[in-house]
């Protein structure tokens, strides 16, 4: 996992530059979005691990297949990908440029996992103390997941705030073993 995202990064990197430098963030998203989509397509992958095809007959199948929803900046994008052998990475280049994309923007999305429903009172409230606890503009993502017993996991980036009662037991019981 740490290979892919190291071996991602200039590519996303690169792609989040041009787009920022060109006002296009939002399109460039899409654009890579949609790569990332079709890159997993088992007909694609079959394509894209082909050894009798070369990266420049790759590529073009790989834009015909997307169509009009690339720019010629992003058909060139996808042609450099393919030159560089990394096609199989669009995946993880889509996922770090939308890292690059939220850190700009200033936001974050945060999947929160509760054991019953949150009213949208609830949510706007926790939506609130996360915004002012990450100084970044939250994106909530609710699911429920009755397993939990109680209480919420939070999940934004790196940070896990489990408040849950099947975490509070896994860690009482982890105390009692030790």
């Amino acid at each position: 996992m740490a290979e892919l995202t190291t071996l991602a990064r200039p590519y996303a990197k690169a792609a989040f530059e041009h787009a920022q430098a060109h006002q296009q963030l939002a399109s460039w998203s899409a654009m890579l979005g949609l790569a990332a989509a079709v890159s997993q397509d088992d007909t694609m992958q079959r394509v894209l691990k082909a050894p009798r095809l070369t990266s420049a007959e790759k590529a073009t199948t790989f834009n015909e297949v997307c169509g009009d929803k690339f720019d010629a900046q992003a058909r060139n994008f996808i042609s450099v990908v393919a030159e560089n052998g990394r096609l199989d990475l669009l995946p993880e280049i889509a996922a770090q440029f939308e890292l690059y994309k939220a850190e700009q923007e200033k936001s974050v999305d945060v999947e929160v996992t509760s054991a019953f429903a949150l009213s949208t009172e609830q949510q706007d409230k926790l939506a609130k103390v996360l915004n002012a606890r990450l100084s970044r503009e939250v994106r909530l993502h609710v699911t429920e997941d009755a397993a939990l017993i109680g209480g919420v996991v939070i999940r934004a980036g790196d940070l896990v705030i489990d408040g849950s009662v099947r975490g509070k037991i896994a860690k009482l019981a982890e105390a009692l073993k030790s």
